[in-house]
C-alpha cells in the first residue's frame, strides 16, 4: 500500500493546485515539501496560513491512509510559530496512536533551515473500507 500512495495522492486536485510534492511515505508516516511561490503569500508578504495548513494536511492524509483503509479527518488543529516569506517548507507526519477506529498524528512544518514554522495535530476515523487505487 505504501508504494501506491503516490498514485493515491495524484488524484488530489487541490494538492496539485497548491504545488506540494510528496517526498517520502512509510506506514504511518509521510514527508512533503512546498517550494514557496508568490501565489502562496498573503497580503503581508508571508506564506498564507492556508498554504501551510494544506501542506500539513497532505502528509496527514497520506500517513493516515497508508495502512490501506480509508481514514477521514474528524479533528485538526494547527499552531503557527514563525512567518516565512521565501524558500521551501517541509511537513513530516508521525503516527502517535493507532487503533481499529481512530488514529492520531502530529505533523511538524519546518523551513529549509529546519526551524519550526508550525505544528499540526490531527485525528482520523478509520473505516473498514479498503482504499481503491
Amino acid at each position: 500500500m505504501v508504494q501506491s500512495m503516490t498514485t493515491f495522492i495524484q488524484k488530489d486536485a487541490f494538492t496539485r493546485h497548491v504545488g506540494a510534492e510528496l517526498l517520502e511515505v512509510s506506514e504511518g508516516r509521510a514527508k512533503a515539501k512546498l517550494d514557496i511561490k508568490d501565489y502562496h503569500l498573503n497580503s503581508l508578504g508571508t506564506v498564507h496560513g492556508a498554504a501551510i495548513f494544506a501542506l500539513a494536511d497532505l502528509v496527514f492524509e497520506v500517513a493516515s491512509n497508508s495502512h490501506g483503509t480509508i481514514a477521514m479527518a474528524i479533528n485538526t488543529s494547527i499552531s503557527y510559530f514563525k512567518a516565512v516569506s521565501e524558500g521551501t517548507l517541509f511537513a513530516e507526519a508521525s503516527e502517535v496512536s493507532l487503533n481499529p477506529k481512530l488514529a492520531s498524528y502530529t505533523i511538524n512544518v519546518t523551513d529549509q533551515h529546519s526551524d519550526m514554522v508550525a505544528i499540526f495535530q490531527g485525528m482520523v476515523y478509520r473505516k473498514k473500507d479498503r482504499i481503491d487505487i
